[in-house]
């Protein structure tokens, strides 16, 4: 008897256990997506988006127009045809600047993004816009230069010097592996924050000086605040980055070679700190 009630008990937890597992057969696992295809779908399954596609495509994403940025415009017109060069943009952020290269006609473009959200949105973008000529890869931007012997006809960096733990080395590695570059990037200028200016919150106070390439560099110390909590955060990968002066950028670039270099919208009122624009070559060497 005793032998009976106890088959009876494992026998009524079984029934017990399949009822559990199998009490909701219709159930939708959330991984799935079940609209239409679309690509407003691929947009909303990753969160965090900072651009607009163009409002042709009808699909709705960030708010920043990117894919027609003046910045990127000078910088193409300023610098000639890219039409069958080779360009290297560096964070990419969601592939919106670099719509615009491959619609200028550049053979390749490599695009090294290190934030893993902003690489998987950048993938959607090539999908959504047929950027056919551009390799995303996620990483750090130092190992692929320090690693690579390729020389690019042309490196964009748009919005990430400011952003570098060590921005003078990021330029020492960048101007090894281009002979032209095109610089977007806030920059300390003292008289332009005096004491007292609220765009000197995030700054520690704190001032480095880092020998880069036997010059001597002025680094401010930054920090984000926690910032990055946000999906749609796009800074640096370390929460300690450094600005540099207005002065000791130019220094460094006709340092390692730029010799030509046009400033364009320098902008000491923006809301995130002086900014300029500026696009570097270098003189062809003859022969």
């Amino acid at each position: 008897m005793l032998m009976a009630m106890k088959v009876r008990s494992m026998l009524g937890f079984s029934k017990r256990s399949r009822n559990k597992q199998s009490k909701n057969p219709l159930e939708i696992f959330d991984q799935y997506e079940q609209g239409v295809p679309a690509h407003q779908n691929a947009i909303d399954a990753l969160p965090g988006w900072n651009c607009a596609f163009p409002p042709d495509l009808n699909v709705n994403a960030g708010t920043l127009p990117l894919y027609a940025d003046d910045r990127i415009d000078w910088a193409l017109r300023t610098f000639g045809s890219i039409e069958g060069k080779t360009v290297l943009e560096v964070g990419p952020l969601e592939g919106m600047h670099t719509y615009m290269l491959n619609c200028h006609g550049a053979s390749r473009i490599d695009a090294i993004e290190a934030n893993r959200l902003c690489f998987l949105r950048c993938l959607v973008t090539k999908q959504i816009l047929n950027i056919a000529n551009a390799a995303f890869m996620l990483g750090d931007i130092h190992a692929w230069l320090s690693e690579r012997e390729q020389i690019y006809d042309l490196a964009i960096a748009s919005g990430v010097l400011y952003h570098m733990a060590d921005p003078g080395e990021f330029l020492r590695l960048l101007a090894k592996r281009s002979n032209a570059v095109f610089i977007w990037t806030h920059f300390f200028l003292e008289e332009a924050m005096p004491e007292g200016d609220v765009r000197r919150l995030p700054f520690s106070g704190k001032i480095e000086t880092k020998m880069v390439d036997g010059t001597p560099v002025r680094y401010y110390e930054r920090s984000y605040h926690h910032a990055n909590a946000n999906a749609s955060f796009c800074g640096g990968m370390k929460d300690r980055h450094f600005w540099m002066h207005r002065d000791d950028i130019l220094t460094l670039l006709r340092q390692f070679g730029f010799d030509d270099v046009i400033i364009r919208d320098e902008n000491l009122d923006h809301p995130g700190g002086p900014s300029f624009s500026l696009l570097a070559r270098k003189t062809p060497v003859e022969g």
